[in-house]
């Protein structure tokens, strides 16, 4: 397995966060898939963007959707592999700057996350928005997420399990 590369730092206007520029506000769910193998648990994590950002799969909440029915399409979607529900983990949220209808606006997004038990599907067969798809041991993960966020969910996820095991 090649070690992942470590990704660029995040930029965007900072100044944009403090001026009156307009908000939209987003709510996406996302999953941590897991599975056990030669008794070690595997999640499975998507490097996005340019510069190859490792996170959990996650999207936008289609209108009239449940978060958890939400997150168990996402991580279809972008890791290949469907998962059933076993537990909510956390609802995150930040902010950040980008692009809306050809303007500069400050996003707000929330994110439910929940824990996903591996059922059928191959990461190799993660959508094209998505790098690349893979399992992990779940303690290398919290190490090659890129956001503080997502790290804090994956420790959650370990937690979890290992109360369970």
């Amino acid at each position: 397995m090649t070690p992942p590369k470590k990704p660029e730092p995040l930029t965007f206007d900072m100044g944009a966060l403090n001026t009156k520029a307009p908000v939209v506000h987003q709510t996406s769910a996302g999953g941590v898939a897991y599975k056990k193998e030669g008794g070690e648990t595997l999640v499975a994590i998507v490097s996005v963007g340019e510069y190859n950002r490792w996170q959990l799969p996650k999207g936008l909440i289609e209108k009239g959707e449940e978060p958890s029915t939400a997150a168990i399409r996402e991580t279809c979607e972008e890791a290949g592999i469907e998962g059933e529900l076993e537990a909510a983990l956390d609802k995150i949220d930040y902010w950040y700057v980008g692009e809306h209808e050809g303007k500069q606006v400050r996003f707000h997004k929330i994110v439910h996350f929940f824990l996903l038990k591996f059922r059928s599907g191959d990461v190799s067969k993660h959508d094209s928005e998505v790098n690349e798809a893979r399992w992990v041991p779940i303690r290398e993960a919290v190490q090659m997420l890129t956001f503080k966020s997502e790290r804090n969910v994956m420790e959650k996820a370990a937690a979890v399990l290992a109360s369970t095991a």
